[in-house]
């Protein structure tokens, strides 16, 4: 971390708040390449000054997000990660049926299984597939998830603070990573930058379907006219036979 640190005081390192904002700005446009290739995000914080940043704007950004255990295999064993969400909508189905069938005691060890589950998993539920790109808050925390990303050759973004080892992230933004303030700011900025681009999709998205709209509509006026001229020339020929015969 040598190299993103801007000076030693009193035996407290201070990081180059320069450098930061440039790895700020630079995670900004890696990001938007990643969603306008209609690949995911993974947000990756279980530390307690990071769970509920990560839960509250993973949400509001519509991404993927880990924020209280992480599960060995998520990444490289993600068809069983996948069983155990379908163990969940089982469970969930029988609680709101009404757990017919069972008793009191098997419905109670039912919704704690419920809970438990939910609470790991809630956040990639609907993920089939992996991410395109890894957001670590802490990487020397989540040691497991960055290195089942590496393995699978999925890029790592990590928060990275001067206790930690930057050589296995892609892509480094040093900051103190134990402060929610700082945590909150960057992922807020990250977050606000895959809205924008999502919102701007589907602006792109709305205008090409109502153009193909036009074009497909004047195709249909121009056929409908060329119908029109035909039945006009079938009748003409028709009055003109119906003359002679006279």
């Amino acid at each position: 971390m040598k190299r993103f640190i801007f000076e030693e005081r009193n035996g407290l390192y201070i990081i180059d708040l320069a450098k930061t904002l440039q790895q700020i700005r630079n995670a900004a446009e890696i990001v938007k390449n990643c969603v306008a290739k209609h690949k995911s995000i993974l947000f990756v914080g279980t530390k307690k000054q990071a769970k509920s940043v990560i839960k509250e704007l993973a949400e509001e950004c519509g991404e993927f997000y880990v924020c209280e255990r992480w599960l060995g295999g998520m990444l490289t064993n993600l068809s069983t990660i996948r069983q155990s969400i379908k163990k969940l909508d089982r469970i969930e189905k029988q609680i709101a049926s009404g757990g017919e069938g069972l008793t009191k005691k098997e419905l109670s060890l039912l919704s704690k299984e419920q809970l438990k589950l939910d609470k790991n998993l809630s956040g990639v539920r609907s993920m089939r597939k992996p991410p395109g790109l890894v957001v670590v808050v802490d990487p020397s925390k989540e040691h497991i998830a960055v290195a089942e990303a590496r393995k699978l050759g999925i890029p790592v973004m990590g928060l990275v603070d001067t206790n930690c080892d930057p050589d296995p992230i892609d892509y480094v933004i040093a900051c103190n990573d134990d402060a929610l303030k700082s945590i909150k700011l960057i992922i807020n900025a990250l977050t606000d930058v895959i809205s924008q681009k999502k919102n701007e999709m589907r602006l792109v998205s709305k205008k090409e379907g109502a153009a193909e709209n036009e074009k497909d509509f004047g195709e249909e006026i121009a056929v409908g006219k060329v119908d029109i001229a035909h039945e006009e020339k079938d009748v003409k020929k028709t009055a003109s036979a119906a003359k002679e015969d006279n």
